[in-house]
């Protein structure tokens, strides 16, 4: 691209931050909410994935004028009906990695089908209009968790064709799988398009 094109990522998730960064390369600069000076907690009150990352985009949007994108990501288990799905980063009481990914593995207890999907969805505000971009990466949930990378349900989730837990993989690795690498490979693809560029 001629130009870094510049844009606000909507989250205070660091770890959400540093992968976003890893999967854009030098072509985009990236703003984090901390790094634009912005302080504030953006609720999820909704029960779409598309619906929440639509509030965290177009918030941003309207406080700075700023182009940006906010993503929202759930776990969905066929055997739980698509559960912790919209509510995966609050799925326990405690809403920590180690609260959710225990309720995650009671809840399976005795399970036979243990297929799942973290599914991303990417709003992007660009130019006043907001795009949605969609990324999928299927796998199954372990009985335990395995690797200390990544976060979240990480250390429980294998996608399909891999080995290892994303909490056992290197970023590098992760990103071949990744769901959310999936969805940000449609919005550069985009932002590509609308700076003439294929």
């Amino acid at each position: 691209m001629s130009k870094k094109s510049r844009m606000i990522f909507a989250t205070n998730n660091q770890h959400k931050v540093n992968e976003i960064k890893h999967i854009l390369g030098d072509s985009f600069h990236i703003n984090s909410l901390k790094d634009a000076g912005i302080h504030i907690d953006i609720p999820e009150p909704h029960d779409t994935l598309e619906a929440n990352a639509t509030e965290k985009s177009t918030v941003i949007y309207a406080l700075t004028g700023i182009d940006c994108f906010s993503e929202d990501t759930g776990l969905e288990v066929t055997a739980l009906h698509g559960a912790p799905g919209v509510k995966s980063a609050r799925y326990a009481a405690g809403e920590s990695f180690k609260d959710n990914n225990h309720k995650l593995l009671f809840s399976l207890e005795g399970q036979s089908n243990r297929t799942a999907q973290f599914r991303t969805i990417i709003s992007l505000i660009f130019n006043g209009k907001e795009f949605l971009f969609e990324g999928i990466c299927k796998g199954n949930i372990l009985t335990e968790k395995k690797g200390s990378e990544g976060f979240g349900y990480d250390p429980l989730f294998v996608p399909d064709g891999a080995e290892k837990t994303f909490a056992e993989m290197t970023i590098d690795e992760k990103s071949m799988y990744s769901h959310r690498k999936k969805a940000t490979e449609k919005l550069i693809e985009f932002l590509r398009t609308q700076h003439g560029q294929s």
